[in-house]
C-alpha cells in the first residue's frame, strides 16, 4: 500500500473510516506506478495530509449508530471496478491561480487514493451563444485547469477534445429519466484507458454535430449528464430491433467496468442554502425525501443573502444532482463545495468561546467524503455542536447529496401533529394499515439481536404510540410513545421507545441520521427523551446528538434528551419527569 494511503488512514480519527475505505479500495486501485512529486511540492501548495485529520473531540471521531460491536470483515474485491468521480468546476475563469492549484492538488490526491476524476469546466457562458469567443474561453479554461493539475503530477492529466458528439435520437429508444439525449460520448475506450493509468481527463463542454461536424458549445450540465450515462452503461440511442437480452448483458458488462462513485460540483456559491437556517446551508440532502420541498424553497426564496440569480444556480445544481444520481446505484453520492473549501487543508477554524469547543484543523471535504462517504458534519447534530458554523467564521459549508430513500412518518406531522392522545384524537395502533408490524418487529429484532416479546410489547404501548418513523423499506425505524411519570400520571412525556437500523445498514448510508433528524426537527421539535444501557456502543452517537444526558442513579441506564431547557430546571420538571419515565418503562424482550 502506498505511503500516502498509510499516511492518510493513520491520521484519520476513526478505525471505522479506515475499514470502510479499505473495504472499497484495494491496492490495485491505488495509483502507485508513477513517481510521486517531490515532498516539497506538498508544502508549496499548502497541503499536508499528515496533519489533515486531527482528532477534535467526539464530533471529529465520527461515531456511527450501532447496537453492538462491529465485526472486522472485508469484502472480496477480486473483480474490483474502476472507481471514478465526475467533477464540474463552475466559473473557473473567476478562480485565482493559487486556489486553482490547491484544488488541482486535491484532485491528484483523490487519484492516488484510488478514485480518479473526470473534469468538466463550466464557464457558464452557453446562454451567451455558440460563438467562437465563447468556445475559445471554454477551451482556454480547460487548458488552464489541466496545467494546474500538471504542476503536481506531470503525467497525471490529459486535456481531451472530440469526446462528445451531438446526434439525432431514436424516439422509440429507452426513455428513462435523462437517458434520451442527443449528446453522447464518442470514445469510451480512451477515457477508460486514461482513468486506469490514474490520468485525469479534462473536458471542455464542446461537441461535434454528427451531421456536419460543426463545433457546438454545450451546457456543461448536459456534458456531465452524457458522461454519467456513459459510465452508467446507459446509451442515449438503442436499436429498437436489438435483442433485449443482449442489450441487458452489454449494459451489465459496462457497469462492471466502472463504478461512478461521486458527482462533485465545485461552485463558488457553496452548499445548497436552507431557508429555515439563516446564512446556513443543507449539510445533507436525501433527494427521495427532500427534493421537491427544497426545490420549492429555492424558487420562492426572498433571502437577503442570496440574489435571485444565485438561487437559480442553486436550483440548477440541485436538479443536476437529481438527474445524475437517478442514473446511478444508491451507493453513489454527490458533493457540492466551493473551490476554496476544496482547496482547504491545514487552515484552522477560530471558534467562538461560547461554543465551548477548541479550534481544529479544517478537513478537506473531498478527501473526507472519499474516506467516509459522509458529510464533514453530521446532519443530525444539534446546532451548538456544529463547529464550522460558529459566529464570526467565514466558511461556506458543503452539501452532500444522495438519492436516498423515502422516510415515512405515521401520522404525517404536517397534517396531524404528534400530540398526546385524547378521546377525540386517539393514539395510532400497530394495526394501522399503513404499518407492517411483522416487518417492523423483524427490523427491531435484527437491530438489537434479541427476540421481542410481542404480546407484552403490544400491551405496554397500547394507546400510547405517538408515532412511527420508517426509513426506506423498513431499513430503519423509530417508535415513539407517550409515557406518564409516576408522580403525575396526567402528564404525557414523549419517549423514544425503539430506535433500530438493520445490521447490514448500521454505520453506512446515514439511515440513523435521517431518522433522528426527522424525529427532532419534524415530528417532535419540542423535545424527546430516551434511555440506553451504560455499556451500549451506540451511546457515543447519542452523546453527540442529545442536548443533555445523565446517568440514572441506582440503575444501569443513561438517560438522554433533546429539549433545550432541561438543565435550567435541574431537579424540577422536566428532568424529574424524564427520570421517572425511564425508570418506569418495562423491557419487552424474551428471556435469554
Amino acid at each position: 500500500m502506498s505511503e500516502l494511503v498509510l499516511d492518510v488512514l493513520s491520521s484519520e480519527a476513526t478505525k471505522r473510516d479506515a475499514k470502510f475505505y479499505l473495504s472499497r479500495f484495494t491496492s490495485e486501485n491505488l495509483i502507485t506506478t508513477r513517481s510521486k512529486p517531490p515532498e516539497t511540492r506538498r508544502y508549496d501548495v499548502g497541503v499536508n495530509l499528515g496533519n489533515l485529520y486531527v482528532p477534535a473531540r467526539a464530533i471529529d471521531q465520527s461515531p456511527v449508530f450501532v447496537q453492538r460491536p462491529v465485526e472486522n470483515t472485508f469484502l472480496d474485491k477480486s473483480s474490483e471496478p474502476l472507481h471514478i468521480a465526475l467533477v464540474k468546476i463552475r466559473d473557473p475563469q473567476s478562480i485565482m491561480d493559487a486556489t486553482l492549484q490547491h484544488v488541482a492538488f486535491t484532485l491528484v490526491q483523490l487519484s492516488r487514493l484510488g478514485m480518479t476524476s473526470v473534469l468538466v469546466v463550466d464557464c457558464d457562458i452557453c446562454k451567451d451563444g455558440n460563438t467562437f469567443d465563447n468556445r475559445l474561453l471554454a477551451a482556454q479554461q480547460a487548458d488552464r485547469v489541466a496545467a494546474a493539475i500538471e504542476i503536481h503530477d506531470r503525467h497525471g492529466v490529459r486535456r481531451l477534445d472530440s469526446v462528445l458528439e451531438i446526434a439525432g435520437i431514436n424516439k422509440e429508444a429507452l426513455s428513462t429519466v435523462q437517458v434520451q439525449s442527443s449528446t453522447r460520448v464518442t470514445n469510451r475506450n480512451l477515457l477508460l484507458t486514461l482513468l486506469r493509468k490514474g490520468e485525469i481527463p479534462v473536458v471542455a463542454p464542446i461537441a461535434f454535430t454528427s451531421s456536419n461536424q460543426t463545433l457546438v458549445l454545450l451546457p456543461a450540465d448536459e456534458a456531465l449528464l452524457a458522461l454519467t450515462r456513459e459510465f452508467a452503461g446507459l446509451k442515449p440511442q438503442l436499436n429498437p430491433d436489438a435483442d433485449p437480452a443482449a442489450i441487458a448483458k452489454n449494459v451489465k458488462s459496462m457497469q462492471k467496468e466502472v463504478s461512478l462513485d461521486k458527482i462533485i460540483l465545485l461552485d463558488s456559491l457553496g452548499g445548497i442554502p436552507a431557508s429555515n437556517k439563516a446564512d446556513r446551508s443543507h449539510v445533507f440532502i436525501n433527494l427521495e425525501q427532500e427534493y421537491d420541498s427544497i426545490k420549492s424553497e429555492l424558487s420562492s426564496s426572498t433571502s437577503a443573502s442570496h440574489s435571485p440569480a444565485e438561487m437559480r444556480i442553486h436550483s440548477r445544481n440541485l436538479t443536476l444532482f437529481r438527474n445524475t444520481l437517478a442514473l446511478l446505484p444508491p451507493s453513489s453520492s454527490g458533493l457540492l463545495a466551493s473551490p476554496n473549501m476544496a482547496a482547504h487543508s491545514t487552515q484552522r477554524l477560530e471558534v467562538s468561546p461560547i461554543l465551548e469547543v477548541g479550534t481544529r484543523r479544517q478537513r478537506n471535504p473531498l478527501i473526507h467524503n472519499l474516506l467516509t462517504d459522509k458529510p464533514v458534519i453530521s446532519p443530525s447534530l444539534p446546532s451548538r455542536r456544529d463547529v464550522s458554523r460558529g459566529r464570526g467564521i467565514d466558511v461556506v459549508p458543503t452539501t452532500m447529496i444522495k438519492r436516498g430513500m423515502p422516510v415515512t412518518m405515521i401520522p404525517d406531522p404536517q397534517t396531524h401533529p404528534w400530540l398526546p392522545p385524547t378521546p377525540i384524537n386517539p393514539s395510532i395502533q400497530f394495526a394501522d394499515p399503513r404499518i407492517d408490524f411483522v416487518r417492523l418487529s423483524q427490523l427491531i429484532e435484527d437491530s438489537f439481536g434479541r427476540k421481542l416479546n410481542v404480546p407484552h410489547y403490544l400491551a405496554r404501548v397500547q394507546d400510547r404510540i405517538a408515532g412511527i418513523i420508517i426509513a426506506g423499506e423498513y431499513e430503519g425505524c423509530a417508535v415513539l410513545t407517550w409515557e406518564s411519570p409516576s408522580h403525575d400520571p396526567s402528564r404525557m412525556v414523549p419517549y423514544l421507545d425503539k430506535f433500530a437500523v438493520l445490521k447490514r445498514s448500521q454505520g453506512a448510508g446515514g439511515i440513523a441520521d435521517v431518522i433522528f433528524t426527522a424525529m427532532v426537527r419534524t415530528c417532535l421539535p419540542g423535545g424527546v427523551c430516551w434511555r440506553s444501557r451504560k455499556n451500549n456502543p451506540a451511546n457515543k452517537w447519542y452523546f453527540e446528538r442529545a442536548k443533555g444526558f445523565r446517568n440514572l442513579p441506582d440503575s444501569d441506564w443513561t438517560i438522554f434528551w433533546t429539549r433545550e431547557d432541561v438543565e435550567e430546571n435541574d431537579g424540577e420538571w422536566p428532568l424529574r419527569d424524564y427520570e421517572s419515565v425511564c425508570r418506569k418503562v418495562e423491557p419487552s424482550w424474551e428471556q435469554d
